[in-house]
């Protein structure tokens, strides 16, 4: 089966469900208010699979504007914390990477002697140029933070 295909069926599939748990809440807020004793009555879910009715239109544009009220308000709420928050994130990062460093710094330093004839010449090489990279991401991280 081409992935196309089945994120096709599962587009489906997820739409149709929606569609039934609309239609089925619906259902239930329907029956409770025709019963005077606010008992539901199990009724049997229509599907419309080819075009939803206006009615679970309407009330998915209202969940879906709901949702994005939401959305925006915490998002409002959190803006102050966002600048706080990567900063320390980049910093914490920058340590993160200096462990490594100092680990593949104390590797080469120990294989030193050998750095230029020795039989460990490659390991040195490898071990210097790891603390090079981390070295320079982590001097990147904490950069990055401080221009923020």
């Amino acid at each position: 089966m081409k992935p196309q295909t089945i994120g096709r069926v599962l587009g489906i599939g997820i739409r149709v469900a929606g569609r039934m748990a609309g239609q089925r809440v619906a259902a239930n807020v329907q029956a409770g208010a025709s019963t005077p004793a606010g008992g539901s009555v199990a009724r049997p879910v229509i599907i419309d699979a080819v075009r939803g009715s206006a009615g679970a239109r309407v009330s998915g544009r209202t969940a879906g504007q709901a949702t994005g009220n939401v959305a925006r308000g915490v998002g409002g709420f959190l803006k102050p914390f966002r600048r706080v928050g990567n900063i320390v994130f980049l910093e914490v990062v920058g340590a993160f990477f200096f462990l490594f460093v100092i680990v593949f710094g104390n590797w080469a330093w120990r294989l030193r002697a050998q750095a230029m004839h020795g039989p460990d010449h490659a390991r040195f090489l490898v071990y210097a140029a790891m603390m090079l990279v981390f070295l320079y991401l982590s001097v990147s991280s904490f950069w990055r933070a401080k221009r923020r």
